[in-house]
């Protein structure tokens, strides 16, 4: 008889006690906000993007759609999905960086091009709203490293270039799931494969900004699960510091078998 994975909270309390800082704040705010919309629904329609409302006033909407949700469902089933890929991302890129980005240009970038083509050329209003957009924005990027080792996949007698699994999720996603939107979720996969091609890394503050804030406010010690600028899993951009010289030692972090050769994907 084939064996199944059991369903062990034990494992699950584990993860989640483990979860970096900006990854927590940011799936409690979900919650919260969800939550607050029960008693005052009028929040939904406050944060959602609609297309129509948008203006100088509205802006705020533009960094809140992420972050509601129609119904618990929704929220839940894009908390699931965002979380470990939010928490892979904040461990190789650092808590200020996942701050930054997630409350500034991830969300305002696809959603004001998202705003702009269903006002100019779609000539429509649907409302959005929900995680999701981030979800494909960090799946496009994640698949971009690793279609620099696995180029293609094969379904049956085809390649497929890897490149492609969130377009092709994304119009999985639009024909069996009901009421999404396709347009609002490549918006987020275009940005993401922006971001893994390094044509928008100027949106991450200078290091040295970085660097000085830590310092200055002493983040490391005083928040917990923070993550910081220099103990990040894979460098700031997925390189770790090598040496030209062989035999040079780097402490207990492993070294390329070439002088400068990028380790993983």
């Amino acid at each position: 008889m084939p064996s199944f994975p059991q369903f062990n909270p034990a494992r699950i309390r584990s993860y989640v006690f483990r979860l970096p800082l900006c990854t927590r704040v940011l799936a409690a705010v979900m919650i919260c906000l969800y939550i607050a919309t029960i008693p005052f629904p009028w929040l939904r329609e406050f944060g959602q993007l609609e297309p129509a409302k948008m203006n100088f006033t509205q802006m705020h909407r533009l960094n809140l759609f992420p972050l509601m949700h129609l119904n618990f469902f929704h929220m839940i089933f894009n908390l699931i999905a965002l979380t470990p890929l939010l928490e892979r991302f904040e461990s190789e890129f650092g808590t200020l960086v996942t701050l930054a980005l997630f409350t500034g240009p991830f969300g305002t970038i696809p959603g004001g091009v998202y705003t702009l083509l269903e006002k100019f050329v779609l000539h429509s209003n649907t409302i959005v709203m929900g995680a999701s957009i981030w979800v494909f924005l960090l799946l496009s990027a994640e698949v971009m490293k690793t279609h620099k080792t696995n180029p293609t996949f094969n379904v049956g007698p085809y390649k497929i270039p890897t490149w492609t699994t969130p377009l092709i999720l994304v119009l999985v996603t639009s024909f069996i799931v009901p009421n999404v939107s396709l347009l609002g979720h490549l918006c987020g996969a275009g940005l993401g494969y922006l971001w893994a091609s390094g044509y928008i890394k100027f949106l991450v503050p200078h290091e040295k900004i970085l660097r000085w804030v830590e310092t200055k406010l002493n983040l490391l010690a005083r928040l917990p699960h923070y993550v910081s600028v220099d103990q990040k899993t894979y460098g700031r951009y997925g390189v770790l510091p090598t040496s030209s010289t062989p035999g040079a030692p780097l402490g207990n972090m492993p070294r390329s078998p070439e002088p400068g050769q990028k380790l993983g994907p």
